[in-house]
């Protein structure tokens, strides 16, 4: 049984931490444009959603209630949902003007609320971040013999790794900083403002114009 948490575990932390969806890329442009201590804060809001899915799923799970989950109209409300707010986040990273040349660049630090409410909207309206914790709890529900504490003391261990693993990219992107030009810096919150449009674009898509 150890082995197999371990295996799942280390699965785990490499789906939440490495999969390319919209937080991924807010969390890697948030630690370019505005430092460690603001992306960690945005890495905060994301583990905590994560946490709260996860207790969600395992009382769904917990209670016979996960098919809410699979339910077409949840995801199809979930899905157009979350589009629109990625859309929304994506449209806020052109607001800034290119900087010339002789420009003093003034970074405005977003506060710590906004930073941590951002990161938890971002990966919890994400319809795919629910399928891969419902996968998740699943999986792991089995080898640990449904016990709900014991779950939720291992879900606990498990999402503290992904924080220390998100934190470590934050501190890896916040370093580029110091060698990125303020034009640079614009074009890759440019990039990262239109994936998030188009991610979000895609999910009204999947969920909406494919099931009418």
């Amino acid at each position: 049984m150890i082995l197999s948490l371990i295996s799942q575990t280390i699965v785990i932390v490499l789906l939440l931490t490495f999969s390319f969806g919209p937080a991924f890329f807010a969390l890697i442009n948030t630690g370019i444009t505005h430092g460690y201590k603001t992306g960690s804060l945005l890495a905060v809001g994301v583990v905590a959603s994560d946490f709260l899915l996860c207790l969600l799923m395992i009382f769904l799970i917990h209670f016979g209630a996960s098919n809410f989950i699979h339910d077409e109209k949840s995801q199809r409300f979930m899905g157009i949902l979350a589009g629109i707010v990625l859309i929304v986040f994506g449209a806020l990273h052109f607001k800034e003007p290119i900087p010339k040349k002789d420009d003093v660049i003034e970074i405005i630090i977003p506060s710590a609320k906004a930073m941590i409410i951002k990161g938890f909207f971002l990966n919890c309206l994400n319809p795919a971040v629910w399928l891969l914790w419902l996968g998740n709890v699943t999986a792991v529900s089995k080898t640990l013999n449904y016990n709900v504490l014991t779950m939720i003391l291992y879900f606990s261990i498990t999402l503290g790794l992904v924080l220390l693993v998100e934190l470590g990219k934050v501190s890896v992107a916040g370093k580029l900083k110091q060698i990125l030009t303020p034009k640079t810096m614009y074009v890759i919150n440019v990039i990262t403002g239109g994936l998030l449009v188009i991610f979000g674009l895609v999910l009204i898509y999947n969920h909406f114009f494919e099931t009418v």
